[in-house]
């Protein structure tokens, strides 16, 4: 069966066209709840550069459905099998204003928006530019 993947390569996810911010904004716990924003931010602020995408997104939901460390590598398998959203559907580059970096190994890392690093990558020519989904149609 064929696996599927949400890494990118030398690519920025760009801040959506209809975000409400065009400075990063950390996102906020809601009701003692985490976001999918939070436990997004969380990991990659503290380890820029440690995850791809598809690394970042399976500990996630690892994380929040209690799968214990023994059952990682079967779970992984089953939760590739099916598409997932790629990083341009989070929350962090669609309204709080920061655009995801994959490198060339495709580990990932937070560029605010406002950031002299975020208009250095816009200008790269190298780098491939895909903005993140609106919130509205």
């Amino acid at each position: 069966m064929k696996t599927h993947t949400t890494n990118y390569t030398s690519t920025l996810i760009e801040i959506a066209e209809d975000s409400p911010v065009s400075k990063a904004v950390i996102p906020v716990v809601i009701n003692e709840r985490k976001t999918i924003a939070n436990y997004q931010f969380e990991k990659l602020s503290k380890k820029p550069l440690k995850y791809t995408s598809d690394e970042l997104l399976f500990e996630i939901f690892a994380e929040r459905n209690d799968i214990s460390p023994s059952e990682f590598e079967e779970e992984k398998g089953k939760f590739f099998l099916k598409g997932q959203a790629c990083l341009r559907t989070s929350p962090l580059a669609k309204k709080n204003g920061f655009g995801i970096f994959h490198n060339e190994d495709s580990k990932i890392q937070l560029i605010p928006a406002e950031s002299d690093d975020y208009q250095k990558l816009l200008a790269d020519d190298s780098v491939k530019k895909v903005k993140a989904m609106k919130s509205k149609k």
